[in-house]
């Protein structure tokens, strides 16, 4: 494709890249085919390639509008169209600089501005979420169906172990993973320690991904760098005893931690350190392998259903690369996978994109759901928070991480329950 960028960003870092994610497009196409956007709205400029444009665009002098604000916001940053694509464009590096530009000059209704605000001041900080998030679960009976299936009822922490490994990972203190589905990280850590990994908590928080969606990206590189500072004394170079992995339990969140390294790749001081997060930020799926799952009791036999159905979060599969990673692992664990329709599609949570978008969210979930449950799996599982509540507002099976399925906490009457639900639902359809 060919460019002619605007003089002042053409001499520009960001210029220079995404000029050169530009030139990289050969127009093909391909990526309409698996773009979530495009197969709803069948529009041009919903897809990758109409917003590729669209943001040349702009590099090269129109002036933005309300309307390519519109089509940039309703980009789920799925990636599918990264995989597809042929030539290797980097579409997510230059949606984010399209949708930064925009926000500068585009001003937005203000229900709309009030909105976005609040989720950049509630969703990253704990202490503000879990609050409000207690709060609605307590009036939970009298509020809507819609909201109520926004309050998730995620399990308990529960007891976690006090060993002590040989090797040892740190572990991303997720903004709202913790108040979410307490059960999933309570899991991660018993799994990890079962398998002789010992984790190490230091703090920190969110990862910076709600405000880089949100067109947020100084505020995004804040919460990068208050990671880093929170991490880096356990994985210096001088560190006594450091850390080999960061483990990091929501897919989503991994994709991000990955990406550090270009994130911050012009601060001077954080430059090496952030770089260095990226090589250590790890899924759970790659630091666990068959033999370590193997190790803790089978599952199967202390009443986890067998059939079930695996939804590969978009940031697993298409954001880390890692497609087939946790199905392997849950396969020769024993369990039987449901087979799913379209399993690289995306189930419309994409982080703040359920409230943003809502309308456009609901309906890849019913797509979602009716693919994963068609082949009658007694629960679904999944590798991101976002994923896990959002599916689970719509599901007629429980959703949960895959990790819970290997916890080796005490819960075979929860197993057990759920299996006996289950057949009762099938005996009565």
């Amino acid at each position: 494709m060919q460019t002619n960028l605007l003089s002042e960003l053409a001499s520009t870092d960001a210029g220079l890249e995404a000029d050169r994610i530009l030139r990289s497009c050969v127009h093909c196409g391909f990526c309409t085919a698996t773009c979530p956007t495009y197969q709803l709205l069948g529009d041009e400029l919903d897809g990758p390639r109409g917003r590729i444009y669209q943001i040349k665009s702009l590099l090269e002098g129109d002036e933005p509008t309300r309307t390519v604000q519109t089509h940039l916001d309703r980009c789920l940053t799925c990636l599918n169209c990264m995989t597809t694509c042929p030539s290797g464009v980097q579409y997510d590096k230059l949606l984010a600089t399209g949708r930064e530009l925009v926000e500068e000059q585009v001003q937005r209704p203000l229900t709309e501005r009030l909105l976005r605000r609040v989720l950049r001041l509630v969703v990253p900080y704990p202490r503000r979420f879990t609050p409000l998030l207690k709060l609605g679960q307590s009036v939970r009976p009298l509020l809507p169906a819609t909201l109520k299936a926004k309050l998730p009822d995620g399990g308990a922490l529960g007891p976690l172990p006090q060993s002590r490994h040989r090797r040892r990972v740190l572990m991303l203190e997720n903004c709202v993973e913790p108040a979410l589905t307490p059960a999933a990280v309570g899991a991660a850590i018993r799994v990890l320690d079962a398998a002789g990994i010992e984790v190490i908590r230091p703090g920190g928080g969110c990862c910076g991904a709600v405000s880089e969606h949100l067109a947020a990206g100084d505020e995004a590189r804040g919460f990068m760098r208050r990671n880093i500072d929170a991490w880096w004394p356990y994985m210096a170079p001088d560190a006594a005893d450091p850390a080999e992995a960061i483990v990091v339990t929501a897919s989503g969140c991994g994709a991000m931690v990955k990406d550090y390294g270009h994130h911050l790749r012009d601060d001077p001081a954080y430059t090496h350190k952030a770089a260095r997060v990226s090589e250590l930020a790890r899924d759970p799926a790659e630091l666990l392998s068959a033999e370590d799952l193997a190790r803790l009791p089978d599952p199967i036999a202390r009443g986890v259903p067998q059939h079930i159905a695996f939804h590969p979060p978009c940031t697993l599969q298409h954001g880390q690369g890692l497609m087939g990673r946790v199905e392997g692992l849950l396969r020769a664990a024993g369990f039987e996978l449901s087979p799913v329709r379209d399993a690289h599609s995306c189930c419309g949570s994409a982080g703040t994109y359920s409230i943003l978008q809502a309308e456009l969210s609901n309906q890849l979930r019913a797509r979602k759901l009716e693919a994963l449950e068609q082949g009658g799996p007694a629960l679904i599982a999944t590798a991101n928070v976002g994923c896990q509540t959002h599916l689970a507002g719509g599901a007629e099976v429980p959703v949960v991480h895959w990790l819970e399925l290997f916890d080796p906490a005490p819960a075979a009457r929860r197993w057990q329950g759920l299996r006996a639900d289950t057949s009762t639902q099938s005996a009565a359809a």
